[in-house]
């Protein structure tokens, strides 16, 4: 995207699309945000989380990252700005739940199984965080898709180190849900606890299977 598109892109938001939602961002600002759910999902330009969940400004509260990790709340691997959002959105936000968002075709999933170039100490650092989800076989399209998955698990495990995570959702006032999210066929596969696996959410207006304390510890 060319300097002159993104110019442009911000003009038309200005004339066309702000308009449409000036009382509402003017309610945001004098109230305040008060989002109910925070989205943990991977910086993947796919995966747009505001068209997946059908929500507009003021409804979830984001942190993105290369392949929708969760940094242990020890710091054993650094400080993170995603421990940080993870704070500050149970305990400053207060949201009710939280989602954990990884998807097919996922960069950072199949790099696990690569060796990415020495100069991208960062990365090769970040990606430690999805080791424990690796399979001992040669990667193919199954197993990273079961890698994927088994990712989303292992970052709700993190999540439950928390303490202010932990503490509300034993309480019942937090739930947290693990999707992945199928980009080639628009479908968002949800985590069953009970069953072991993910599965297509139920009809319409039925929730989204939560994870229970006691199925995390």
């Amino acid at each position: 995207m060319q300097d002159d598109d993104l110019a442009r892109r911000l003009r038309r938001f200005r004339n066309r699309y702000f308009p449409r939602f000036r009382q509402q961002f003017r309610e945001l600002v004098e109230h305040g945000q008060q989002p109910t759910t925070l989205f943990v999902g991977c910086s993947d330009s796919r995966v747009v989380p505001y068209l997946l969940t059908d929500t507009g400004p003021g409804e979830l509260f984001i942190v993105r990252n290369v392949g929708s990790f969760v940094p242990p709340y020890d710091a054993s691997l650094g400080h993170h700005g995603t421990a940080a959002a993870i704070e500050f959105a149970v305990m400053q936000l207060g949201v009710h739940s939280i989602v954990v968002c990884g998807h097919s075709h996922c960069g950072a999933i199949r790099a696990l199984y690569e060796d990415p170039p020495e100069e991208a100490r960062h990365l090769r650092e970040w990606l430690r965080l999805g080791r424990d989800a690796m399979l001992p076989e040669t990667p193919s399209p199954e197993s990273l898709r079961r890698t994927e998955q088994r990712s989303i698990v292992l970052q709700l495990e993190r999540l439950m180190g928390y303490p202010m995570v932990a503490k509300r959702v034993e309480a019942g006032k937090l739930f947290l849900h693990g999707w992945h999210y199928v980009i080639e066929e628009g479908r968002v596969l949800v985590l069953d606890v009970a069953q072991g696996c993910f599965v297509s959410p139920g009809g319409e207006g039925d929730d989204l299977p939560p994870v229970a304390a006691s199925q995390l510890q």
